[in-house]
């Protein structure tokens, strides 16, 4: 064989090693651009396990709102409100984000009405995936579902809380999970929780709260989708009249007495009559009038009383102490131009 066939040779071969080296790299580079795709990313976010945990009381750095991010279930369904996010692979034109409409339908780029009211995740995507290939718009497309919003799947979490709303259910979730989703308790928020289940609306439950749950733990009730849970809010009385500090008070123990309500008021006056003080409450029957011992209450000679949500503590002014007090002050201001004049 003569050199100019062996040099052809040696040429082929180093041509045939490149085209296998530039085959193989090509491979290698649509590998990595498919695990770092915008799809296959949503899909590892969406895994449970990577979901990030919710603390009790957790600010809204990641703002929960109605419109909370959630980690895909598999067995959750789509249903009518459902925000969801569609991406397909390599096509980044027909990325779109949507509500279910209430006949339970997507509106989708291209395939128009898809129904996935009733579907998992996974079979939404199976039958969007069918509907993209048999209609020819795409050769064996990949679809990736997420669901933004559970609006089917979630329970309403209204009244003292700090971000009221729908937030969606995932698992065994229980009525401190929520609260804690919703951002915790305001400080007006009182010791009477109502949960009313989907399942038996007639029949709301109503719970004594307590954030100790080492106590009370089955008050830290299973809370399923559609469920409702409504904090009230704190009951209020009144202190008014020759007191340091007259207003109102929040019951946040759910009880409060005629003596806590004057310590919280800065105490009485010294022109106070305390013999004199009265209750006024608002009933069924009208508005009644109850005497109150005031001076022996606080000099535990007789029972405390207990307040009722939006009774008024009425503690008067003595006329004789402030006419006594304002002759004193007439005494200490003559004596004091009496000086003066002796200068």
């Amino acid at each position: 064989m003569n050199p100019a066939t062996n040099r052809l040779l040696l040429v082929s071969r180093v041509s045939v090693l490149l085209v296998v080296c530039a085959a193989l790299s090509i491979c290698v580079s649509r590998c990595a651009a498919q695990d770092n795709s915008p799809a296959t990313r949503r899909t590892q976010s969406a895994d449970p396990s990577a979901a990030p945990s919710l603390s009790p009381g957790q600010p809204s750095g990641a703002d929960t709102g109605s419109a909370q991010v959630v980690a895909r279930d598999s067995t959750l369904k789509l249903g009518v409100g459902d925000l969801v996010e569609m991406t397909v692979y390599n096509v980044p034109e027909l990325a779109t984000k949507m509500r279910v409409t209430s006949d339970g339908d997507l509106y989708l780029p291209l395939i128009s009405r898809v129904h996935v009211a009733g579907l998992t995740i996974e079979e939404a995507q199976d039958l969007i995936e069918a509907r993209l290939s048999t209609e020819h718009y795409l050769k064996d497309p990949h679809v990736s579902l997420f669901v933004s919003e559970y609006a089917s799947e979630g329970a309403s979490i209204l009244g003292e809380v700090v971000k009221p709303g729908v937030y969606p259910v995932l698992g065994q979730q229980r009525l401190l999970d929520l609260i804690s989703i919703a951002g915790g308790l305001t400080e007006k928020a009182g010791h009477s929780i109502i949960v009313t289940h989907r399942s038996d609306p007639d029949k709301p439950v109503t719970l004594p709260f307590t954030p100790n749950l080492a106590e009370k733990p089955e008050e830290n009730i299973q809370i399923l989708p559609g469920d409702t849970i409504y904090v009230h809010k704190a009951d209020i009385a009144y202190v008014i009249g020759d007191v340091a500090r007259p207003s109102g008070f929040l019951m946040d123990r759910g009880t409060l007495t005629v003596m806590q309500a004057v310590a919280l008021a800065g105490g009485t006056n010294r022109s106070a009559k305390l013999d004199g003080s009265r209750i006024i409450r608002t009933g069924p029957d009208g508005v009644t009038e109850t005497s109150v011992k005031l001076k022996q209450i606080l000099q535990a000679k007789i029972p405390d009383i207990t307040l009722q949500p939006n009774d008024v503590l009425v503690v008067p002014s003595s006329g004789g102490k402030v006419l006594a007090g304002r002759a004193l002050e007439a005494a200490i201001q003559t004596a004091t131009l009496v000086s003066v004049a002796a200068f």
